[in-house]
């Protein structure tokens, strides 16, 4: 082997940079061991909440403090922090989640929120079609628009988007079609200020290892906080647009008499729609004296109702004299106020305000009031355009603060020179007065003015924690969004699931090693030992560059590690086979090392740039853990290569010079394992055509009639893993939830009988911001009755990595309808990419389409396999079946390994024919799969008993994923030898004898 010293001094430096890198996930995890030490030596209460308070303590103490020396340079914890290597959501825990900023709220924006009837016709339809469509918001309101205005009204109508705002830009002669790109250009800044503010956000929050970046220039952000200890105050601050608003206010003196007059015309309204009710009742009545008792029980609070309708669930703040004049009109329970928003936006009722109060508008308090269900509304002086006097842009600086008596956090502000003046005319003009500090449509104050105020400071004071006022300041500091950001698609883990999925990784992962270990060495006895020495060079390689370039640890990531792990013998099993080839000829053992090495490289070439195409595609359409196994998978493949080939190969010369030929490639009992084996493979084409016809066309029935069971990430939803104390009933679970959510949702068993899996698509469809609460409450409300009693709904959700529970949900997915349509087409262009991708490859490197042919059609015909046992078997066996992100890796895997297998053969298939020239082709062809028939039992062998440890002790979140990559790796071994060579003979043959 030429440069050998070159080689030599590489592989070392590699190493030495590899174990620099993960040095400090080693120093970290000490100090975090420090952290543990530190808790429960400072506490009695062995509570696991109070001890990881503790912790959070000591290790925010040390942050900034250096905790390692290497004399040349020191780290603080937090370096070391942002150095280790970063564990992916479901290792971690945290929150994953794709935001979509709104392009139809930045086009509102944009047309100074028209009223044009054809434009709003226009975004009404867009994004109707946008549910169905992959194409971008701004096109499909181009077509919307040009069908509803059928000419009649341009995009540069002073009234949409030829206005005062854009007048530099746009003007009223103008073409749709020279409005489109400015249009495009002012959506793709608004898109950009949005990302630039979020990211800002994410900065400030202090989590460790953040990720964030956008998703092409489609208006998605991808936001990764792995360890997020606050899940729902992340999702706020995520959400939340930031649009501060001053407003003078009525005060509850001045909106007395319209609640009064408000109540009785309600009274009325709801008395004569129960009076119509009453009588359909009557004609059709038929209850019994029991029935009769019980409505009779409940009349007194439905006439209560009747008589008071909005008092019944609005309390009006009257006051008796001037010392009660207050900014707060009333309050109502937290659950009663969509009720009370519906009665005061009735026309019946808006009609009753003066003249000088038309444009009132109701706005809720953000927080309910101390320790109660109860919330504050107030009553702001909005206009006809519903323009604050002041907005949030005049802020120029924000930060928490604390009040005069240093006890309760607050926000402190300071305006600029516009701001400043506005602030002082608006405060001089309402001495004795109140004004309200509004943001996001939530009052977060109302405070009475007692002076003026000159000076461009001013405060927000109210029920705030210092977690929420230190948001509150970042918010505004980063600036509002320019359009609302919704999450789209989100996957919560906990922190008990995280540690779980740690565990059963490093189980698998060690029993996976030991066992290749054990077998290499079994089979090929010294020359194991010196392939096991470079897959454990191997492992380093892979842990460094993860820990070198920031990539993400994730939990099929850790599989696509141990898949490695067992495809990367594939390389030292075809070099020593080759190796004993030469061997059984007669060659010296120099030689042999050398004509079996260079005989082996283009097999190994072949084979691994297939599975790396297939890896690369993977990365390109895949998401969160998916991308993570495709990482993994590519840095594996090549970090193999260069271990099987340079470093195997310098430890092999080394022993051969050390000690001659001493060196042996097998042991007393695989000595004479698949040698000279003369099997006729294609004489067997036909029934394994017939074998195969028949699974596929059931597979076919199978999928025609029962389907696939979608995952949420292709049909949308939420999707719960909820553990309970005592095992469980899935049936009678969902139909206590049916109760709850009026449809059942789909409930089976996840892992453990005590742990069920709940999906459901009530309300998915609904973007505000508190529909994730409301489905959580409603969920608890549901199961309540299968939960212990001292389970409240506090401890039954996820709060954050600091809380660890044993019951309760452990982790949760929603998914919007549109991206779930996304990320279907996605995957089908993902699956279609590499299917062409490697049939150019192999055309190229084989330069006949035949080879093509039959090494596709052996991967279509593995793919409709695994999803016909899929299909099949989907309620039948005891582990999660779904067809999701994570299936879609399982099956490119499964088209990455059989080409590698297929492409071995064809290898040999080629050197046959052009060794042999005066054989016959099937002659040929049956020589070389019998002769890499050892190397492909062997690799298949090794891989599938990986995959088994995997499966049995990886967890249940991958069981699916590794069950498909179980029956693919049979499949394709299977289709290797009886589908792929025979089609490419058979279309071979055929076109000689057309010839």
């Amino acid at each position: 082997m030429q440069n050998k010293g070159l080689i030599r001094l590489f592989a070392i430096v590699f190493s030495i940079v590899c174990l620099y890198q993960l040095s400090f996930t080693w120093f970290a995890k000490n100090v975090e061991k420090d952290a543990v030490i530190y808790a429960e030596s400072n506490t009695t209460n062995s509570e696991s909440n109070e001890l990881k308070k503790l912790e959070k303590k000591y290790l925010d103490s040390v942050a900034n403090k250096p905790v390692l020396n290497l004399g040349f340079t020191e780290f603080t914890y937090a370096d070391l922090k942002e150095k280790e290597i970063n564990l992916g959501l479901d290792l971690k825990g945290g929150i994953n989640a794709t935001l979509e900023v709104s392009v139809r709220d930045i086009l509102k924006g944009l047309s100074n929120q028209s009223k044009n009837p054809v434009f709003n016709e226009a975004l009404i339809a867009a994004s109707k079609a946008q549910k169905d469509s992959d194409k971008d918001y701004l096109d499909l309101f181009y077509t919307a628009f040009d069908d509803a205005s059928k000419g009649s009204v341009k995009l540069s109508d002073p009234s949409i988007f030829g206005n005062k705002s854009l007048k530099d830009k746009i003007n009223f002669k103008m073409s749709n079609d020279e409005v489109k790109p400015i249009l495009k250009e002012e959506v793709k800044g608004s898109i950009n200020t949005a990302f630039e503010v979020l990211r800002s956000r994410i900065d400030r929050f202090g989590v460790t290892q953040p990720n964030i970046q956008r998703i092409g220039e489609s208006g998605r952000i991808l936001i990764e906080l792995p360890g997020a200890r606050d899940i729902d105050r992340v999702k706020k601050l995520l959400q939340s647009t930031a649009e501060l608003q001053f407003w003078e206010v009525y005060t509850n003196q001045e909106m007395a008499q319209f609640f009064i007059s408000a109540n009785t015309t309600l009274a009325g309204i709801v008395k004569a729609e129960e009076d119509t009710t009453e009588k359909i009742q009557d004609s059709s009545a038929t209850a019994d004296a029991e029935i009769d008792d019980l409505l009779g029980a409940v009349k007194d609070s439905i006439n209560i109702e009747t008589a008071n309708p909005l008092f019944s669930v609005l309390l009006p703040n009257i006051p008796q004299n001037q010392n009660q004049l207050s900014s707060v009109v009333g309050s109502a329970k937290v659950a009663d106020t969509a009720r009370v928003d519906k009665y005061l936006a009735m026309k019946e009722v808006r009609s009753l305000l003066p003249a000088d109060m038309r444009y009132a508008k109701f706005s809720w308090d953000v927080k309910p009031i101390n320790n109660t269900e109860r919330i504050n509304l107030y009553v702001l002086k909005s206009n006809r355009e519903d323009i604050a006097p002041i907005q949030g842009d005049v802020i120029s600086d924000a930060s928490q603060v604390f009040d005069q008596l240093g006890a309760n956090p607050e926000v402190s502000m300071t305006m600029n020179s516009k701001g400043t003046k506005q602030w002082s005319k608006m405060t001089t003009a309402n001495i004795g007065k109140f004004v309200a500090v509004v943001l996001d449509n939530y009052v977060y104050s109302a405070p009475h003015v007692n002076d003026a105020i000159t000076t461009g400071r001013t405060s927000i004071s109210g029920n705030f924690t210092i977690d929420e006022a230190q948001d509150l300041a970042n918010a505004l500091k980063s600036g509002k969004l320019p359009a609302a950001a919704r999450i789209i698609q989100s996957d919560v883990v906990g922190p008990s699931l995280g540690q779980e999925a740690i565990d059963s990784g490093a189980i698998s992962f060690v029993l996976a090693l030991l066992i290749v270990l054990a077998w290499m060495i079994f089979y090929y006895g010294k020359a194991g030992i010196f392939s096991d020495i470079a897959l454990a060079l191997n492992i380093l390689f892979i842990f460094g560059v993860l820990a070198a370039f920031g990539a993400v640890l994730t939990l099929p990531g850790i599989a696509g590690i141990v898949l490695t792990i067992g495809m990367s013998v594939d390389a030292n099993v075809l070099i020593y086979e080759r190796i004993k080839e030469e061997l059984n000829r007669g060659k010296g053992l120099k030689e042999s090392v050398n004509d079996g090495f260079a005989g082996a490289l283009s097999s190994i070439i072949d084979a691994n740039v297939t599975t790396l195409l297939t890896g690369i595609i993977l990365y390109i359409f895949g998401t969160g853990p998916v991308k993570g196994f495709a990482t993994t998978l590519i840095i594996g493949i090549i970090t193999s290569l260069f271990s099987a080939i340079f470093i195997t190969r310098l430890l092999i010369e080394w022993y051969i010079n050390k000690k001659g030929n001493t060196l042996t490639f097998n042991t007393g009992i695989t000595k004479n394992w698949f040698k000279d084996i003369k099997i006729d493979f294609l004489k067997k084409r036909k029934m394994a055509y017939i074998i195969s016809g028949i699974i596929i066309v059931v597979g076919l029935g199978s999928l025609f009639t029962n389907g696939l069971n979608q995952g949420v990430d292709f049909k949308g939803g939420r999707t719960y893993t909820v553990r309970f104390a005592e095992n469980v009933d899935a049936p009678k679970v969902a139909a206590s939830l049916k109760e709850v959510f009026g449809s059942s949702p789909e409930v089976k068993t996840f892992g453990s009988a005590n742990q069920l899996k709940i999906t459901t698509v009530y309300k998915i469809e609904d973007d505000g911001v508190n529909v994730d609460d409301e489905v959580q409450h409603l969920l608890f409300t549901g199961l309540q009755s299968f939960l212990p009693k001292d389970v409240t709904y506090d401890n039954f959700i996820i709060k954050g990595s600091d809380t660890v529970h044993k019951t309760g949900i452990m982790g949760y997915a929603k998914v919007g309808p549109t991206i779930a349509d996304d990320i279907r087409q996605a995957a089908l262009w993902a699956i279609l990419g590499s299917l062409i991708v490697v049939f150019l490859y192999i055309l190229i490197r084989f330069r006949k389409w035949q080879y093509s042919l039959g090494a596709v059609v052996a991967v279509f015909h593995d793919v409709i396999i695994v999803l016909a046992i899929f299909s099949i078997f989907q309620n039948l066996l005891p582990f999660d079946m779904e067809i999701g992100q994570s299936f879609i890796a399982a099956i490119l895997t499964v088209v990455g390994y059989s080409l590698n297998d297929t492409v071995v053969i064809f290898d040999r298939i080629r050197e046959f024919a052009n060794k042999h020239t005066t054989w016959k082709f099937d002659r040929v062809v049956d020589a070389a799969l019998s002769s890499t028939l050892g190397r492909t039992v062997n690799t298949s062998a090794t891989t599938l008993i990986v995959l088994l440890a995997i499966f049995l002790f990886g967890g249940d979140s991958i069981k699916g994923f590794m069950f498909a990559l179980i029956i693919g790796v049979i499949v394709g071994t299977y289709s290797s030898l009886f589908i792929a060579s025979p089609i490419m003979y058979d279309t071979t043959v055929k076109l000689d004898k057309k010839k």
